[in-house]
């Protein structure tokens, strides 16, 4: 991409809510107003205009990291159960398939697999963050999957590779959910969680902290929170790419009033 920033930007890994919560009014939209009010306070608070965004996705999984790469994707509608008209919502972003061949470039240049999906539209991953940091939907946007097989190692690797990026006004964000599962009696786990985590980001020692991040699952009530690690890998990416940044916590709430659940910045 032409030119630089004159600030590096920071990267992110933010939670990214309940389905297509910012197009709503109700009940989920009111409790995740914090989130919403949290968001703006981050684009407010950026060193510079970014040019484009790279959200890597939750909700998207491929066996190599997959970029989208259509001038204007589409939407995908991944959730269930909301009113019909939530499955007409649109976020025009323009896709950007320059940056998409440069991620993939910077990728394979070390040692991560990665293709581009002319066909992947925008997942919720995507848009529910976007739409209240960026409403008018005018910054290019870049999705990427993560890798199937979650390994943590491979994530923190893809994201070192993306790091000169943040020089060239990407703002690299991982979207998920710091709590990702909702069964009963979890109040007390997506505490303990959240606690370690972080603590664990806003550490100084960027070689502590990646370890730490390979072996989440010695983490207080780390496989009560996250059955399945899909919303916590984002995370990966963005310290990765942080390189020796440390963590500042930018969101933390309790959704439903029980589950606690945190936003977090590196470099900022």
């Amino acid at each position: 991409m032409a030119g630089l920033t004159e600030m590096r930007l920071p990267t992110f890994y933010l939670c990214h809510g309940g389905g297509p919560w910012p197009w709503m009014q109700g009940p989920l939209r009111e409790m995740l107003r914090g989130l919403e009010e949290g968001l703006h306070a981050i684009v407010r608070g950026l060193p510079a205009r970014p040019r484009a965004v790279l959200v890597v996705s939750s909700h998207w999984e491929e066996d190599v990291f997959t970029l989208t790469a259509a001038d204007a994707p589409g939407m995908v509608y991944d959730y269930q159960g909301f009113p019909a008209e939530m499955y007409a919502i649109r976020y025009p972003a323009p896709g950007h398939p320059a940056l998409a061949s440069r991620v993939q470039e910077l990728l394979h240049a070390q040692g991560c697999r990665a293709r581009l999906s002319p066909d992947q539209g925008f997942d919720h991953s995507t848009y529910s963050l976007l739409k209240p940091m960026f409403p008018q939907a005018e910054l290019p946007v870049l999705q990427m999957s993560l890798q199937r097989g979650l390994d943590p190692a491979a994530h923190l690797q893809a994201g070192a590779a993306l790091a000169t990026l943040r020089d060239e006004g990407v703002l690299i964000i991982g979207s998920g959910m710091s709590c990702h599962d909702r069964g009963p009696g979890l109040e007390q786990a997506s505490q303990g969680f959240d606690d370690w985590l972080k603590r664990t980001l806003a550490g100084h020692d960027p070689e502590a902290r990646r370890d730490a991040l390979r072996h989440w699952e010695r983490a207080p009530f780390a496989r009560l929170v996250h059955s399945r690690e899909d919303h916590l890998l984002p995370l990966m990416v963005a310290v990765g790419a942080a390189e020796g940044d440390a963590g500042t916590c930018v969101y933390r709430d309790r959704l439903m009033g029980r589950l606690a659940v945190s936003s977090h910045a590196f470099g900022l």
